[in-house]
């Protein structure tokens, strides 16, 4: 029944009801996200309730937003939103319809926390590792024998949208779709050491790595150990890469054991893939795809030390999948350094992993 005292008591009545609806809503979004059990988090965040809330300390000063006003998005809704992105990799409106909030909204939520993780890349992301140099080797040699290794090397191709005309041809890969060839190492503990994310897909591996600063670095002997890797990258004194047409048993022990090594790359693709879908179609631009592919290295090495659970499938790339080109411009001084190896740790007296 209307008020004989008010002016326009329907205004009054839409005003209560407007006022009772925000309330509502404001209730819906400030509810904790993170209080739900591990297993339900893991699912769709890829971290605990303890990792993300060292998250939201990490990344807070970076993140957080200036105002105060009641329906700022919190630091906690922030990187719910940006790790539901990264683990499924959905499109955007789907990540806001689950998270209760506007595309626009998800859009810059993730930008900003991307941009965030970005300056923790040196940080969570150095060569050889975090551990002291004779830990990796040790812990790679435990594998299979394989002596001085500090580091495993491959590419992976991370499908992106079409970039311009301008610079399209570059991004086409030898399957014909526009990708990143992204370059990692990883440890024996499958932490990703070093990430070179700026190639187009055209790019070969070896390519590659004989433009990046780590192969600088390795040159100028800043290291002492050898990086591992497949046939794709041409042998140097730094990196082993298997005989390509091993005549000796020493030499079929010794691509044998390099092998088996390499495969700990193998397995920090395949995690990291698993961990965050995103990064198996990636639709933005090469810049912005570059910098989600850091932002997802960052997390996966963070969820690394923190021993977060490793996705339930994941699977190992087919030979198929990435640049199989065979690279046969071996160095001497690598052809040299890999003989040398193959007398002394893998001759029938010595080889105690045959």
């Amino acid at each position: 029944m209307a008020s004989p005292f008010l002016d326009n008591p329907v205004d009054i009545g839409a005003q209560i009801v407007q006022r009772a609806l925000r309330r509502e809503r404001v209730l819906r979004d400030k509810q904790n996200p993170l209080a739900f059990s591990d297993a339900n988090l893991h699912e769709k965040y890829r971290f605990s309730a303890e990792g993300m809330l060292y998250l939201c300390r990490l990344l807070e000063p970076h993140i957080k937003n200036p105002t105060r006003r009641s329906h700022a998005t919190t630091v906690p809704q922030m990187i719910c939103i940006a790790l539901r992105f990264f683990a499924s990799g959905t499109y955007l409106y789907e990540v806001g319809d689950a998270e209760k909030l506007s595309k626009n909204t998800v859009c810059r939520t993730i930008r900003r926390v991307v941009i965030a993780l970005q300056r923790y890349l040196n940080t969570f992301v150095v060569f050889p590792g975090h551990l002291p140099t004779v830990a990796i080797k040790e812990g790679f040699s435990n594998i299979a024998g394989f002596p001085r290794a500090i580091g495993v090397i491959d590419c992976t191709h991370i499908p992106i949208s079409t970039p311009i005309k301008e610079i399209e041809a570059n991004y086409l890969n030898r399957k014909a779709t526009h990708s990143l060839n992204v370059q990692i190492t990883c440890d024996h503990q499958c932490m990703v050491t070093s990430l070179d994310a700026r190639w187009p897909g055209s790019m070969h591996d070896n390519q590659i790595f004989e433009n990046s600063s780590l192969c600088q670095r390795l040159q100028e002997g800043l290291f002492d150990g050898l990086l591992v890797g497949d046939e794709t990258y041409a042998c140097q004194s730094f990196l082993m890469t298997p005989y390509p047409d091993p005549e000796t048993t020493p030499q079929h022990d010794f691509n044998m054991a390099l092998s088996q090594t390499r495969l700990k790359i193998d397995t920090t693709l395949a995690v990291l893939k698993a961990r965050f879908n995103c990064l198996r179609d990636l639709r933005v631009s090469p810049e912005r795809a570059s910098q989600i592919v850091g932002a997802c290295v960052v997390l996966h090495n963070i969820a690394t030390i923190r021993k977060e659970r490793v996705p339930d499938e994941y699977y190992l790339p087919h030979d198929d999948d990435d640049d199989v080109d065979t690279i046969n411009r071996d160095h001497p001084a690598g052809r040299a350094v890999r003989d040398a190896i193959t007398a002394e740790y893998f001759s029938d007296h010595l080889n105690n992993f045959a």
